[in-house]
């Protein structure tokens, strides 16, 4: 079922070049073994909490290029920001990096509305 999910996201990309999820879809992605997990905000904002795996590169900083570059480009790439906008930005970045890339449409905040946190 999961490579099955797999498949049907990785089929569907959107025009961007990445896929928008909701948190159930995200939740599945990110237990995968293989999916690199990055939180795009600021490392004040993800020292007050963040998806438990993930590591921190912000999506504003200047050196942002040089750590998505860090990751495996033949592994998948999960990105979440605070509500979702600046995560969009991200994925677009690492798509044209050569990512596969899942993004969480209304980013932690929903996140932490669906794990009641």
């Amino acid at each position: 079922m999961i490579c099955t999910l797999f498949s049907a996201l990785f089929g569907c990309q959107a025009a961007n070049g990445f896929k928008s999820l909701d948190v159930k879809h995200f939740a599945r992605v990110i237990a995968r073994e293989e999916v690199q997990l990055v939180d795009v905000r600021t490392p004040e904002e993800y020292a007050e909490g963040h998806i438990e795996g993930a590591v921190n590169m912000d999506v504003k900083g200047a050196a942002f290029d040089e750590q998505l570059a860090t990751l495996d480009p033949k592994r998948p790439v999960a990105l979440y920001c605070r509500g979702g906008r600046r995560s969009k930005v991200a994925a677009e970045r690492a798509v044209k990096a050569g990512f596969k890339v899942f993004e969480l449409d209304k980013g932690y905040l929903s996140w932490q509305a669906e794990h009641n946190f």
